[in-house]
């Protein structure tokens, strides 16, 4: 696999920082309307959204790679305007946001716990399990304004997961391929751990989508095995 460069990175994060600056902002007060099931499940997921990445950027920092500390400052602050669209859409169905959740508790202070490696591999079973959530999000309740910020939130991650496997298939490169198989293995044991935890938590919603829990959780650990071969794929 041939890599890109942080410096590509960059232009790419840059150049959807100026896409979305030109774009118009939704119609917010034209307000929005889905079934209270599906206000509790966005509310958990805006918290979610909603860290500073000081400890994910401080990282970046120590690693001594200038574009991809650069990088991962334009990728925080993508994960914060999908904080900023969640919060706007709960207003404008008259909803207030959570201001903490013991899932979203737990897991940062999971990562912060962590070095770099580990912590990217614990923030992509977020991204994996998002994937699957804001596509059944904007697919699945006819409203217009959630549609339009739940696909806009998934186009981001579908950048997000390949930014963070470039940077995982490095760090993959330097240890001996059967220990690498092996942190996988974990790795795809917490991706359905977190993927039953979002399943049970956010089952009413998802049951709204037209998904279900158990079609979640499949779909979700199915996603992981692409994930897993793009980190092993040493080939430059």
């Amino acid at each position: 696999m041939i890599t890109r460069g942080y410096e590509a990175w960059v232009r790419d994060f840059e150049d959807e920082r100026e896409r979305r600056a030109a774009a118009p902002e939704p119609t917010w007060e034209q307000g929005a309307r889905v079934h209270p099931a599906i206000w509790r499940s966005v509310r958990r997921f805006q918290v979610g959204e909603s860290g500073d990445g000081a400890n994910l950027i401080a990282k970046a920092d120590r690693a001594g790679d200038a574009p991809y500390a650069r990088a991962v400052r334009l990728f925080v602050a993508e994960e914060q305007n999908h904080a900023r669209l969640l919060g706007l859409l709960l207003g404008a169905g008259g909803v207030p946001p959570l201001t903490s959740h013991w899932s979203d508790t737990v897991f940062v202070r999971l990562r912060r716990l962590l070095g770099l490696r580990l912590e990217l591999l614990v923030l992509m079973v977020a991204e994996v399990v998002a994937l699957r959530y804001y596509r059944a999000l904007r697919d699945g309740t006819g409203d217009a304004l959630t549609t339009r910020v739940a696909g806009a939130i998934l186009a981001d991650e579908v950048r997000h997961v390949p930014f963070h496997c470039e940077r995982l298939r490095e760090a993959f490169a330097r240890m001996p391929r059967p220990l690498g198989r092996l942190v996988l293995l974990g790795w795809r044991a917490l991706l359905l751990a977190a993927a039953l935890v979002v399943a049970c938590d956010h089952g009413s919603a998802l049951r709204r989508f037209g998904v279900g829990r158990m079609r979640f959780v499949r779909d979700v650990t199915a996603s992981a095995g692409p994930v897993v071969r793009s980190i092993l794929d040493r080939a430059v």
